[in-house]
């Protein structure tokens, strides 16, 4: 995803397009599995390849230094959501897909952001990004760790569960566990 270089993040646009199609994908199949309308596991599928498209915005925002992300750059790159939004916003976009976006680090105990959105206030799909973008994000190599494997992703996610809406977790348990028994993934158990 990030890159450290010369700058504190270098988005590489190739890491973030793979990052959004597999978070895409599973936001779909999570949709399905919960029985959602194929029009709104459609807009689930475009929220989720565009989440995180204001991050290609931030370079303006950060120091360029080398050293860790003070306070202020944190309070930048946590505008991603809202960065994306603005860029999509008058582009034709559903609003289901821009709320989704805006709101996909919300977390369901109220410790997200923008917002701190809680519960039911969050809205569905950008619950269910915020499960799938978890998973994806854990099962990526990033610059400063590997990659984690299936069950070690979900059993991390288990531990954090407060942040999920529990019948989307469960739903997304079902879908990691239909795609590892049709071997499009690595075992989980």
């Amino acid at each position: 995803m990030a890159e450290m270089s010369g700058k504190v993040i270098r988005y590489n646009l190739e890491t973030e397009i793979k990052h959004g199609i597999q978070v895409s994908n599973l936001a779909y199949a999570v949709g399905m599995e919960l029985g959602l309308p194929k029009g709104k596991c459609y807009d689930l599928a475009v929220a989720g390849l565009l989440h995180d498209i204001g991050k290609l915005r931030l370079t303006r925002y950060v120091s360029g230094e080398k050293n860790p992300l003070v306070i202020e750059e944190i309070k930048y790159v946590r505008r991603h959501t809202q960065l994306g939004c603005e860029f999509l916003k008058n582009r034709g976009y559903e609003k289901s897909v821009l709320e989704a976006i805006y709101y996909h680090h919300e977390n369901y105990d109220g410790s997200g952001y923008p917002e701190n959105l809680e519960g039911e206030n969050i809205p569905l799909s950008s619950r269910i990004l915020r499960v799938c973008d978890t998973y994806a994000a854990l099962t990526e190599k990033r610059p400063y760790r590997d990659a984690f494997g299936c069950s070690q992703a979900v059993g991390m996610m288990i531990d954090e569960v407060k942040n999920f809406d529990m019948q989307v977790f469960l739903a997304f348990q079902r879908v990691v566990h239909n795609e590892e028994e049709r071997g499009e993934i690595e075992s989980c158990s």
